[in-house]
C-alpha cells in the first residue's frame, strides 16, 4: 500500500529529506544577499533583516534556504520570523506585499491626535498595489503626534496631505544633524575613558563615584547604576556587555532623541563601564523603529575604531519590532538570535546572561550620564535633584495636552505640575488638566490632583504605578480615560511574547470584556490579580494598572 504524500510518500523523493527541499536559485539568492555576514547561528535575525531589506518580503522558499546555510532547521528559522512585526513571510501562493509601507502610530498620543481618522482616509487615497497602510505601535515620536513612517523616513506631525507627498518621494531615513566625533572630541570628549583607560580613575574609583552620584537605570526598573557594576565585576570572567536601545514603551522618546543628537555621550560611556566592569565585547541593541539612530550608530562605531578609541569592540544589533525585547533578558535572547522570550529569574543575567556569560546591561540614557559624572564629580550631578531625597537629572518624554511636547531635561522629582508650566508652555489651549500617565502604559493613571507627587522612583509605587522611562502623557477634558485605558490594554495584547498563559490569555481577555461595553468590576479585578501574580515579566504584571486605576480613580469613567 503506497504511503500517502503526507508522510513522504510517492511525491517526495526518497533521496531527499522530508519537508520543503532548498532551491538551487533561492539558496543562490540568499548567498549573494547576505555577501560576507558570518553564518552563525546568532545573526539568523541580522540575517532576515538583509532579505527583508532587499526583497521587500520573506518568502517561504528563501526562508529554507536560510535555514540550510545556517546549518538551522527550516522550523527554527520560521519561529523566529514570525515572531516579530517587522517581518513579512510570503507563503507559496500568497501575494507579496505592496512595495512601501505608511506606518501610522496609533498608540496613546498618537490616538489623542487623531491617528485612527489619518488611517482611515489614508487608506481611502492610496493605490494599494503600491502602498500598504499600516497602523502600528508606538515608534517614539510621541511628541510629533501623530507620527508615521514612510518607508523608513520620518513624518512628524502626519497629516493625510504630506504622507501623500512622502509616499511620492524618497524613503530612505533622513539623518539629523548630530555631533560628530571629531566634534565631540573637540569638546573634550573622551577625555573620561583616557583617565579610565590609563589607572587615573581606577574601577574601583568609578564605582564609587558612580554610587554617590546616586546614579540609577533610567530605562525603567531604577536599580542603582554603581551596585549594577559592583555585582557583575564579581562574577568570574569573561563578561560581555549590551546596552538596551529598544525603548518601545508607549509614550517614550528620550533615547531616540539624544542619539540623533549626541550619540558619542552614550558611546564613551559604554566603553567607560566596559572598561570598568571587565566586558570583552559591547552589543547595542537599537530598534528598527529608529533607522536613522542606526545610521548614526554604524557611522560613529566604525570612526569610532578607526581612531582608535574603541576600547572595548563593539556590535550593532537590530531589534525587528517587538515591545517584549526592552525587557532585559528577552533583549539577550534577540540578540542571540531568537524569539525575545523573557527568561524566568533566577538566574538573573549577572550571573548568567548573554551566551551564559555574566552581563551588564544599561539603558541608553544611563550611559550618557556617564562621562560627565567622571568629570564633574558625584556631587556636581546628584545636587541637581528636586529636594533631599531626589538626585541627578531626568530626560521626561512629555507627550500629549500640553503647549510644547519633547524631552524635558529637568530634576529629578519634579512635580509634573512643575514640569507642565515650567518645561511645557502649560497645557495647550482649549485644554484642562484632567490625568496623566507618569511612566507610559505600564505606569499607570492618575487624576490631576496627584500632579504634585514627585516624578521619581518610589512615589507612586504605594500607589500602585511608577514612573519607569519617565514617558509621561497628559491628557486632558477632551480624552476618553476609557478609551485610553483600551488603547493601552490592546497595546499590551499584541505585544505579549505569548510565553505564559496569565498574560497572553488575560490581556486578550481584559480587552474582549472592554470592548463588549459591559465589564464585571469583579472580573477585571480578578484577572489583574492573576497577571499581577503569575506572569513572568514585568508586561504581564502592569499591563493592567491603568485599567486598576480607572477603577479606581474615574469609576464614572468606566463603560
Amino acid at each position: 500500500m503506497p504511503r500517502s504524500p503526507r508522510h513522504g510518500g510517492q511525491d517526495r523523493d526518497p533521496s531527499q529529506p522530508k519537508g520543503r527541499q532548498v532551491d538551487d536559485a533561492a539558496l543562490a539568492h540568499v548567498t549573494a544577499v547576505l555577501g560576507d555576514l558570518p553564518r552563525r547561528r546568532d545573526l539568523l535575525i541580522e540575517a532576515l533583516h538583509l532579505l527583508q531589506d532587499h526583497d521587500g518580503y520573506l518568502g517561504a522558499g528563501r526562508l529554507a534556504a536560510l535555514a540550510d546555510l545556517l546549518r538551522l532547521s527550516q522550523a527554527e528559522v520560521y519561529e523566529v520570523a514570525s515572531f516579530y512585526h517587522h517581518f513579512d513571510i510570503v507563503r507559496e501562493g500568497d501575494t507579496a506585499p505592496p512595495p512601501l509601507t505608511i506606518r501610522v502610530c496609533d498608540g496613546l498620543s498618537c490616538a489623542m491626535a487623531g491617528a485612527e481618522t489619518l488611517i482611515a482616509d489614508l487608506r481611502d487615497k492610496v493605490d494599494p498595489a503600491r502602498v500598504r497602510v499600516q497602523p502600528v505601535p508606538c515608534i517614539g515620536a510621541c511628541d510629533t503626534a501623530p507620527a508615521a513612517q514612510c518607508g523608513k523616513r520620518a513624518v512628524p506631525g502626519a497629516t493625510l496631505d504630506t504622507l501623500l507627498a512622502a509616499a511620492a518621494g524618497p524613503t530612505e531615513p533622513l539623518i539629523p544633524d548630530y555631533e560628530d566625533l571629531e566634534t565631540y572630541r573637540a569638546k573634550g570628549g573622551y577625555g573620561a575613558l583616557a583617565r579610565v583607560r590609563a589607572g587615573d580613575i581606577t574601577a574601583d574609583a568609578a564605582t564609587a563615584i558612580l554610587s554617590d552620584a546616586q546614579l540609577r537605570g533610567l530605562g525603567g526598573a531604577g536599580f542603582p547604576a554603581g551596585r549594577k557594576w559592583g555585582f557583575v565585576r564579581a562574577e568570574p570572567g569573561p563578561r560581555l556587555m549590551t546596552v538596551n536601545g529598544d525603548e518601545g514603551e508607549p509614550g517614550t522618546f528620550k533615547d531616540r532623541y539624544w542619539l540623533e543628537r549626541t550619540p558619542h555621550r552614550m558611546l564613551e560611556g559604554a566603553q567607560i563601564a566596559a572598561t570598568v566592569v571587565g566586558c570583552d565585547r559591547i552589543y547595542i541593541y537599537m530598534r528598527d523603529e529608529y533607522p536613522a539612530v542606526l545610521e548614526i550608530l554604524r557611522r560613529e562605531i566604525a570612526a569610532l575604531e578607526a581612531a582608535g578609541l574603541a576600547a572595548v569592540p563593539m556590535e550593532l544589533r537590530r531589534g525587528a519590532g517587538a515591545y517584549i525585547c526592552g525587557e532585559e533578558s528577552a533583549m539577550i535572547e534577540s540578540i542571540e538570535g531568537k524569539r525575545g522570550l523573557p527568561r524566568h529569574r533566577p538566574p538573573f543575567i549577572a550571573q548568567v546572561g548573554l551566551f551564559g556569560r555574566p552581563t551588564l546591561n544599561h539603558n541608553v540614557e544611563t550611559l550618557s550620564w556617564i562621562p560627565d559624572i567622571l568629570t564633574h564629580g558625584a556631587a556636581w550631578f546628584a545636587d541637581q535633584g528636586a529636594g533631599e531625597s531626589h538626585f541627578g537629572l531626568r530626560s521626561y518624554s512629555v507627550s500629549g495636552r500640553v503647549r510644547d511636547p519633547g524631552v524635558k531635561l529637568a530634576p529629578a522629582g519634579i512635580s509634573l505640575a512643575r514640569l507642565i508650566d515650567d518645561h511645557c508652555g502649560g497645557m495647550a489651549d482649549g485644554h484642562t488638566f484632567r490625568a496623566f500617565l507618569p511612566g507610559g502604559a505600564s505606569g499607570g493613571i492618575f487624576p490631576a490632583h496627584m500632579a504634585d507627587l514627585p516624578l521619581d522612583f518610589g512615589t507612586f509605587e504605594p500607589h500602585g504605578g511608577f514612573v519607569g522611562s519617565h514617558a509621561v502623557v497628559v491628557l486632558s477634558q477632551a480624552d476618553n480615560l476609557a478609551d485610553a485605558v483600551l488603547n493601552t490594554m490592546r497595546f499590551f495584547r499584541d505585544e505579549s511574547c505569548g510565553q505564559c498563559t496569565p498574560c497572553r490569555a488575560g490581556t486578550d481577555k481584559i480587552v474582549r470584556l472592554l470592548e463588549a461595553g459591559t465589564p464585571d468590576p469583579a472580573l477585571l479585578d480578578d484577572l489583574s490579580l492573576v497577571m499581577r501574580d503569575s506572569s513572568i515579566c514585568g508586561l504581564g504584571q502592569a499591563a493592567s494598572n491603568c485599567l486598576r486605576h480607572l477603577m479606581t480613580h474615574f469609576p464614572e469613567e468606566m463603560p
